[in-house]
This record gives structure tokens, sequence and C-alpha cells, in this order.
């Protein structure tokens, strides 16, 4: 098997992936929460309820974490790709769709929305507070710019049609960013990235 690094940096001659590798270490939040929520509502009684969500907790707030570390990569590619002029941008699968605010939207919104969620129930079934990282708040309401300003990707063919949002800071060490975005796609470790928040926004 062709290491996914090894795989990127060969292919750039012709262009740069649409992903570099992120998409392989997520669960799709969405469904994971919903099933969840399905499986604690088939309880009545609610001493149940409370001993699934209090192991189901722990889970939760880690697929929170890996989803918001992925927007955040999301836009560190972005940021990273910009550099390269009228390169290529491979294997975009969102490429030719009609743009749909709602469609497009709609999982950010859904992952901001529980976020609040979450604190109410984290005090309700466990009686503990669920204090976000404020990080949190910074990625999710830049990568809904992101996806807002580039139409959910479907028009993306170049490097020059990336649009980024204006709170971008501008990064100085854009291969240390490409290092450790090449870091966590081979551990899979997405909330590593996290670490780099305060260099980009």
């Amino acid at each position: 098997m062709v290491d996914n690094k090894e795989e990127i940096r060969k292919n750039e001659n012709s262009g740069f992936p649409f992903d570099p590798g992120f998409v392989v270490h997520l669960s799709a939040f969405v469904p994971n929460i919903e099933s969840v929520y399905e499986l604690l509502n088939s309880y009545r009684n609610f001493n149940q309820k409370k001993l699934q969500f209090r192991m189901y907790y722990p889970k939760i707030q880690s697929l929170l974490k890996n989803y918001v570390s992925f927007y955040l990569g999301c836009i560190l590619w972005a940021v990273y790709l910009k550099q390269f002029k009228n390169s290529d941008i491979l294997n975009n699968l969102c490429f030719g769709g009609e743009y749909s605010d709602d469609e497009t939207l709609q999982e950010v919104d859904f992952v901001k929305n529980y976020i609040e969620q979450l604190k109410k129930d984290a005090k309700y079934y466990v009686g503990q507070n669920f204090i976000p990282d404020e990080r949190y708040s910074r990625i999710i309401d830049t990568y809904r710019e992101f996806l807002k300003l580039n139409e959910g990707f479907v028009k993306l063919q170049k490097t020059d049609d990336i649009k980024l949002p204006e709170n971008i800071k501008p990064i100085e060490n854009l291969e240390f960013v490409r290092e450790k975005i090449d870091s966590v796609v081979s551990s899979g470790n997405l909330y590593e990235l996290l670490e780099l928040t305060d260099k980009v926004l």
C-alpha cells in the first residue's frame, strides 16, 4: 500500500488532492449523534438513560473534537494550497454539483447547535458542566464562512479558485503547516491540528 503522503507529493506536478487524507479518519457526526439519541430515547427509565449517556459521553466529546479538528484541517489545507498559483485540484467530488445553502451548511450548523445541546445534556444526565474548547466556535464559524464563500466547492477546479474568509491570518511557515497535516494524516490524530488554531484564526 502506497503511503498517502508519498502519493500526494508524487502527484503534485499534476495538481493537489481536494482531500489530503482527512476523510478516512472521520466518523460521520450527524448519524452517530442521532444514533446515540435514538438509543437514549428507547429507554423509559431515567436511570438507564443516565447510564447510557454516561457511557457515550466521552465518545461524543472525542467525536466532536475530531470533527472540529477536521474543519480546521480543511481551512489549513486551503491556506497551504493557495500559495500554488493556478494548480489543479484533483478528485473534488463536490465539483459540478448544484449549490444549496441549506444542504451545504446543514452539517456544520448541526455541529454548532449540538454543542449547546451537549451543555444541557451533560448537566441533565450526568450532572457535569461541559465546557467546550474556546477554539471550537472560532473554527466552526470560520469553516461555515469558508463553505459559503466557496459555494460548497462545486466550482473548485484550481487553487486560484479557493476563497478564504477575511479573518484568516497569514502564515509565514506554510511548510510547517504541510508537515503537520502530513503527520495527522499518517497518525489519524486530527485533534493535533488544534494547536495551529491561533496561528491561522
